[in-house]
């Protein structure tokens, strides 16, 4: 070989080591902009019906290892504006603006939170449960918000059908943490689980989140009242800041838990893998869930893994813990 090709390989050979380099650190710091935020979106202070004013409710999740919080009082817009100027440090805790839009069909209860809304939202009311859905849901969007449907069963006002009905919405509460919401359904009445997976089960895409909605911060040991730490949501954004965290949250990227924690996630186009981060003694069942609430697996392995065999419709996971808590991941389409 001549000097001159010797000398033509070691530029070329310099050359895709410094382009592997460059790539290299591009998908490292790629994968380094994101990161898990933890965060409630529902929540309530003296400004409707809870027991606390907004600065101690705030103080609360600040002091229990949350990054963001959503106040949602009942027909009432908290400013957050300046909460946020005394929390200072934005990198660790925000204040997301928000309220629970409070309606009603006939004497169901129907609420809907719209977070991070420019203004406050006056109930729409409708001819039926559906309409009364959407026409919020639609009033929420038009002042830039995001809409979650809350509580299915608080009142057993809403159904799997009415959920089925209402467009433009991609969030609900699969779990939340008040005591008189019937998380479980009962009577012949479905659980929001079966709700959800009914819903999946037709091409609709609805992601689960857990909240607290808690009223009671006086009494936090009461289990009869809704106090605070009991569901929230891990949010994989680029930053902390309420349009990252809900970009996030509306494309699925996030996981639910009343306290199970995951170090990590990850679905592509072959599998779905989940890392449990241990929590003392707990042992874990994860269940691999397909279309209409058929467990196609169950492991107890950690990592949990589900590879795709291609004729699945959807796919979500539930980690379940050994003294009842539980995370849930977000149904992954395949075949839609």
């Amino acid at each position: 070989m001549s000097e001159s090709n010797k000398r033509a390989m070691r530029i070329r050979g310099a050359a895709l080591t410094l382009l592997a380099l460059v790539f290299g650190f591009a998908v490292n710091q790629s994968a380094q902009e994101k990161r898990w935020y933890k965060g409630n979106t529902h929540t309530h202070t003296i400004n409707s019906d809870g027991d606390s004013t907004p600065d101690e409710v705030v103080r609360w999740y600040r002091e229990h290892g949350y990054n963001f919080l959503v106040l949602s009082d009942h027909n009432y817009l908290t400013e957050v504006d300046g909460l946020n100027s005394v929390l200072g440090a934005a990198n660790k805790f925000i204040m997301i603006k928000g309220e629970e839009l409070t309606d009603e069909f006939q004497k169901k209860p129907i609420h809907i939170n719209g977070l991070n809304v420019k203004e406050l939202v006056v109930p729409q009311h409708g001819d039926s449960v559906a309409g009364v859905i959407q026409n919020n849901v639609n009033a929420i969007r038009k002042v830039d918000g995001v809409p979650h449907i809350n509580h299915p069963n608080f009142g057993w006002a809403i159904s799997a059908s009415d959920l089925k009905a209402v467009k433009n919405n991609r969030l609900f509460e699969i779990y939340n943490g008040h005591p008189q919401v019937n998380n479980l359904g009962g009577g012949g009445m479905p659980g929001l689980e079966a709700m959800w997976d009914d819903i999946l089960s037709t091409g609709i895409t609805l992601y689960g989140i857990a909240v607290d909605d808690a009223h009671n911060f006086k009494t936090p040991g009461d289990r009869t009242k809704s106090t605070p730490g009991h569901g929230w949501v891990m949010v994989r954004a680029a930053s902390l800041n309420a349009g990252e965290i809900l970009r996030a949250m509306e494309q699925g990227d996030f996981y639910a838990s009343t306290g199970v924690t995951l170090r990590d996630y990850q679905a592509d186009g072959k599998q779905i893998a989940i890392n449990i981060a241990p929590s003392g003694t707990s042992k874990y069942t994860v269940q691999f869930i397909g279309r209409w609430g058929k467990v196609l697996k169950e492991v107890t392995a950690n990592p949990a893994v589900y590879t795709f065999n291609g004729d699945e419709f959807y796919v979500r996971a539930k980690v379940i813990e050994s003294n009842g808590k539980a995370a849930w991941t977000q149904p992954v389409f395949l075949n839609k």
